[in-house]
């Protein structure tokens, strides 16, 4: 089952149950993958779809640094509660040793040996994460791995 197909089986399960926090969260999910699919012209395979999903946690966890400047515990816990359901659709993150020898075994591969080599390594390593560690994170292993 592809992740489109899980996200619309969610939103019937989410009717069923009248779960109006995650009904809302899923369509929000839907409303934004057919945002970028009329964007691009085409339909979304899973990859693209956990972008999307990527981005939209990035944003609540943004918006929960202003509500909570704001004071307002409330919708802190709304979006924390939107967050857990957007990442119960992202694939399992990998653990920081499955990250490293991933990271090790890509700077080998190209033979890299100097932060020079970074663009070249993070360009070969994202695609084989597939969205399952954040880009921050690999970033930072990556510099550690290539400095001095």
């Amino acid at each position: 089952m592809g992740l489109e197909e899980r996200i619309l089986e969610a939103m019937k399960e989410a009717m069923k149950t009248n779960d109006k926090v995650r009904l809302s969260a899923v369509r929000m999910i839907r409303s934004s993958i057919k945002n970028r699919e009329i964007e691009l012209r085409k339909k979304l395979e899973d990859e693209e779809i956990i972008r999307v999903i990527q981005g939209m946690i990035r944003k609540s966890e943004e918006a929960i640094e202003q509500f909570r400047l704001g004071g307002r515990t409330d919708l802190v816990e709304k979006e924390t509660r939107e967050i857990e359901i957007l990442k119960s659709f992202l694939p399992q993150p990998l653990g920081q040793e499955e990250l490293v020898r991933m990271i090790d075994e890509t700077i080998q591969e190209i033979k890299a040996t100097s932060l020079k080599d970074l663009g070249k390594v993070m360009r070969l390593i994202m695609p084989k994460i597939g969205g399952r560690a954040d880009g921050k994170l690999v970033n930072q292993l990556v510099k550690e791995r290539l400095s001095p």
